[in-house]
């Protein structure tokens, strides 16, 4: 894969990050809130009200976000990163099929810029 196209993957989904990660922390959300099935509406409302999952998962997202742009501990980033992509995508494929489109976005993402730097996780696996 050529470097160059690889550093704008990683700049996009470090946008997308930061953007999404921010709007989870942010109390006037600039994102509008999408109409989600009544399941999906429902779950969100109960990760809403525990009172950290989401703002959790924001302060992950933005600091992932942040390290993708910055490139500092990429290989680290992308998974801390996986299961929250996965999650994203088991939530619209079982929840909320009008965002699926974004999930897939993510995790492909995701996956392609694990896959790119593959080399610094071997050590894991001897």
């Amino acid at each position: 894969m050529n470097a160059t196209f690889t550093k704008i993957l990683r700049v996009l989904l470090g946008v997308v990050l930061i953007i999404f990660g921010l709007n989870k922390l942010i109390p006037l959300n600039f994102l509008p809130s999408p109409e989600f099935s009544p399941e999906a509406e429902q779950f969100m409302n109960t990760l809403n009200a525990s009172g950290y999952v989401l703002k959790t998962v924001g302060v992950i997202e933005l600091f992932v976000g942040i390290f993708l742009i910055m490139r500092k501990w990429v290989a680290f980033a992308l998974i801390i990163l996986a299961p929250i992509s996965l999650n994203i995508l088991l939530f619209h494929v079982f929840m909320d099929r009008p965002g699926l489109i974004l999930a897939i976005l993510i995790l492909v993402l995701n996956s392609v810029l694990i896959y790119k730097h593959w080399r610094n996780y071997k050590p894991l696996f001897y």
